[in-house]
């Protein structure tokens, strides 16, 4: 797991688009199955939890764009008597975000799956991400959830 909160990070893995300059937290998530049994992982969940114990709930991908406001540019303060409407291009609504996100629905054994979550947040040093909703296809049982605290980048191994 990795957080991509840099611009070096950011232009990596999205080009010239930095969801984080938006105050959208791209969180790389990676679930490598050892097991011999086939993952399910249609109701996988992540969630953002601070120190002082504020949770948030991962936005979908399909929702980021909406979530961010268009930086207003600088303009004369005095309106003008005749309403001119220009439309921005949204940074985010490009398809980048929605390509990269988690969509993994099963996992079969031994293989690796990957993809973003995205928290309307701003990263901070002992943050965690928790990450539930993984059952074994066969049986149904929980797969037991993960705590992973936000420092250096961790792979969910199970």
């Amino acid at each position: 797991m990795r957080t991509y909160d840099t611009e070096e990070l950011a232009k990596s893995a999205f080009g010239d688009v930095n969801p984080y300059q938006y105050g959208i937290l791209p969180v790389l998530v990676i679930v490598q199955n050892d097991t011999n049994e086939t993952l399910r992982l249609e109701r996988i969940q992540a969630a953002y939890e601070g120190l002082d114990d504020q949770r948030i709930d991962s936005t979908p991908a399909s929702d980021v764009p909406y979530a961010v406001e268009t930086p207003r540019r600088p303009g004369n303060p005095v309106p003008s008597p005749i309403p001119i409407k220009k439309k921005h291009k949204n940074p985010l609504g490009g398809g980048e975000v929605e390509t990269r996100a988690f969509a993994a629905r099963m996992l079969p054994p031994h293989e690796v799956a990957y993809g973003f979550f995205y928290f309307q947040t701003h990263h901070r040093p002992g943050d965690s991400v928790y990450v539930a909703g993984i059952k074994f296809a066969g049986s149904g049982k929980d797969v037991f959830y993960f705590e992973i605290p936000l420092k250096d980048e961790i792979s969910l191994t199970h």
